[in-house]
């Protein structure tokens, strides 16, 4: 929350194109919409200069980022060139549809074009009740396009240079609240896949119930993913900060922060 809002991401829609406004109104060709952004680009520099506004080059990045995405969004969204098999494989029947599925196809569609950060949400884990339909409705939805995400990702051979994290906001108690169970942040867990990251461990443990962390050497703090998710990126967490508020922020904070270099193939 505190880096520019340049950074800002781009959120797709499930329904129709997926960005609003993707497509330019009618009459309007690539020449005039391009004449357009330069022109309004260099009333905005003039005004950059003028005030130093970081707020203003956001507004000039985003004038550009949206001409490119009129010129690629389009054929990102259209998932007619993919083949039967692979849309069994995620378990999508009708593309595009929303769906986590077909998410998950997105996405790899969007790391293959050189996008470097994309964010996949399912809102429906959040079972406070009816927990036994609930889970399984929600784990038939997730698990088999998490997985096809993966095996798509290495039969391409990309899943080497990219990092899959697979978590919640928090973990739930072991323990049941009515027909359901409640937040718990005192022990949960989440996977990582490829980026580096060794396959086929785990990390870190809690007590027989799952309720608190074990203090056995492998306890993990969330700084302490954030910082191995960044060296994975080849960025050091301690050089990395952004001013705000007249201070460098780290997104590790303050804290001491450690990589977990017994996950990493390379480390």
């Amino acid at each position: 929350g505190f880096l520019p809002s340049r950074f800002q991401g781009v959120q797709f829609q499930s329904k129709g194109d997926a960005v609003h406004y993707v497509r330019p109104p009618g009459g309007i060709t690539d020449t005039t919409q391009r004449a357009t952004i330069e022109a309004v680009n260099a009333f905005n520099q003039d005004l950059l200069a003028d005030r130093g506004d970081s707020e203003i080059a956001t507004r000039i990045s985003q004038y550009e980022m949206a001409f490119r995405m009129q010129t690629s969004v389009p054929e990102l969204a259209d998932m007619s060139d993919e083949t039967q098999e692979t849309l069994d494989l995620y378990g999508v029947t009708k593309p595009g549809d929303g769906s986590f599925a077909s998410n998950c196809l997105m996405a790899r569609r969007l790391a293959e074009r050189g996008v470097r950060f994309i964010q996949l949400y399912h809102r429906a884990w959040d079972h406070h009740s009816n927990l036994e339909a609930g889970m399984k409705d929600s784990a038939k939805a997730v698990d088999q396009a998490s997985a096809a995400l993966i095996q798509d990702l290495k039969r391409r051979g990309m899943l080497d240079d990219t990092l899959v994290i697979w978590g919640g906001e928090f973990g739930r108690t072991p323990m049941k609240q009515g027909s359901g169970r409640d937040h718990h942040i005192n022990a949960f867990s989440l996977w990582m896949a490829g980026g580096g990251v060794k396959g086929g461990i785990s990390y870190g443990n809690s007590d027989e119930l799952g309720y608190r962390y074990l203090k056995d050497g492998e306890e993990t703090h969330v700084r302490d993913l954030h910082a191995t998710m960044l060296h994975t990126c080849g960025l050091d967490h301690m050089k990395l900060s952004a001013k705000y508020q007249g201070l460098d922020v780290r997104l590790t904070g303050v804290e001491p922060a450690r990589v977990l270099k017994p996950i990493l193939k390379n480390a």
